[in-house]
């Protein structure tokens, strides 16, 4: 067929024969659940943190927070400021550790930890809603948390280790 096309015909098949030949290495990737998951808990931290710091913004909230009054929790000083603190550092530092779990855990532990980070996110995030009036960017914000991680929750869930297979080659012809 090279003979019939000529030089200038050979030219202009080339970005087609290029995508022909690279067409079975992009229909067959996919990526893994890990890394997607991982890149879930990113998206879902990310928003947990921004969300905290338009709520530094909001007056009103700010004030609360300066008289120890956190959406209708008065905290006073000493040690209840510093376990609420505490609580506070250890519900975000769920999330920032699922970033690493899902990256470099096994099957198994991975799939358990997600389903059982992302239930409690959610959940938390749920109740927080009906503690007073939420604004309307924490409203956003929650939505968007709520979907993210019932997501991740759905995802683990659905899981499943693909059957062991030995590679079979290509059927089609070989094309030089």
């Amino acid at each position: 067929m090279d003979t019939e096309l000529g030089a200038i015909g050979r030219q202009r098949n080339a970005p087609k024969m290029a995508r022909a030949e690279a067409a079975p290495a992009v229909r067959h990737h996919k990526r893994d659940r890990q890394s997607t998951l991982s890149i879930l808990w990113i998206f879902a931290t990310l928003n947990y943190l921004y969300c905290d710091v338009a709520s530094l913004m909001d007056r009103k909230l700010l004030r609360g927070y300066l008289a120890g009054n956190v959406g209708g929790l008065h905290i006073t000083q000493g040690f209840l400021t510093q376990g609420f603190l505490l609580g506070a550092a250890a519900l975000i530092e769920i999330p920032i550790a699922m970033v690493l779990v899902s990256w470099v855990a096994r099957y198994r532990p991975n799939r358990w930890a997600n389903i059982a980070a992302g239930t409690v996110m959610t959940v938390v995030q749920v109740v927080t809603l009906f503690a007073g009036t939420p604004t309307g960017y924490y409203l956003f914000f929650s939505v968007i948390e709520i979907a993210c991680t019932a997501f991740i929750v759905w995802y683990a869930w659905t899981w499943r280790l693909p059957a062991v297979t030995t590679a079979i080659p290509d059927p089609r012809p070989a094309t030089s």
